[in-house]
């Protein structure tokens, strides 16, 4: 990226003053969540789909759905 933008004469934004990336994430993980969509094969080889929240902060998981055939109601 930084090529890119050197051959269009365009120079790097300056450092601001400020929380790190880091500090960012910390102080707002509160209130953010990640989710996540994936299947399980059961032994019984049928396929299963699961929907996941988890709370950064805490890392508490959340199990919000498992159906064997998702469709737009669930």
């Amino acid at each position: 990226m930084w090529k890119i933008l050197h051959q269009a004469g365009i120079n790097p934004a300056p450092r601001r003053s400020g929380p790190t990336w880091r500090q960012f994430l910390t102080a707002q993980a509160r209130t953010m969540l990640a989710c996540d969509f994936f299947t399980v094969d059961t032994v019984l080889f049928k396929r299963v789909y699961v929907l996941v929240f988890v709370e950064i902060a805490t890392r508490q998981v959340h199990v919000v759905g498992v159906t064997t055939h998702p469709n737009g109601a669930w």
